[in-house]
């Protein structure tokens, strides 16, 4: 595994996120995976603070059923969404990326589109991936979301960013 493989891998996650490629998104993640969006900037603490979002696995796998159920009434007409990332950067100064054993740190700056019909809302800010390989495969084992604007008031994200 090499650092462009790395690179390419985020770029990848978010076409399926783009793409409403939703099961093979969450197919991503480790089984010990987070998505994590906080609610304040610094946060650093999951459990004991509130969070925008703070999901696991299985979570992340009811909310897709969720978003792709024929009765999900909020979801007709769908809602698409489009993320323009800049170049991702290893994070080789985070204590956790430990490329010897598989670990990897990358930081990517973004801007995300979520739109459904005349509705069009644009969020920026960070995502730290937090990557696992395992058996020659790159995983999620966490996914941080960091909102320039965290403690604003928003209207309900539909999708992921």
């Amino acid at each position: 595994m090499n650092e462009q493989d790395v690179i390419d891998f985020v770029y990848q996650e978010a076409r399926l996120i783009d793409e409403l490629r939703l099961d093979q998104w969450v197919a991503l993640f480790t089984d010990d995976g987070y998505y994590w969006m906080p609610l304040q900037r610094g946060q650093t603490e999951t459990r004991l603070q509130s969070s925008l979002m703070y999901e696991d696995k299985l979570l992340l796998k009811v909310r897709v059923e969720r978003l792709t159920g024929k009765r999900t009434f909020s979801q007709q007409p769908v809602s698409y969404c489009h993320h323009l990332l800049q170049r991702p950067q290893i994070s080789h100064d985070d204590p956790a990326h430990d490329p010897e054993n598989g670990i990897y740190v990358v930081r990517t700056a973004f801007h995300y589109i979520e739109t459904r019909q005349d509705d069009q809302r644009l969020y920026a800010g960070w995502s730290t991936h937090t990557l696992v390989n395992e058996a020659d495969v790159l995983r999620i084992r966490l996914k941080k979301v960091e909102l320039v604007n965290p403690d604003a008031a928003f209207g309900s994200i539909q999708l992921f960013m």
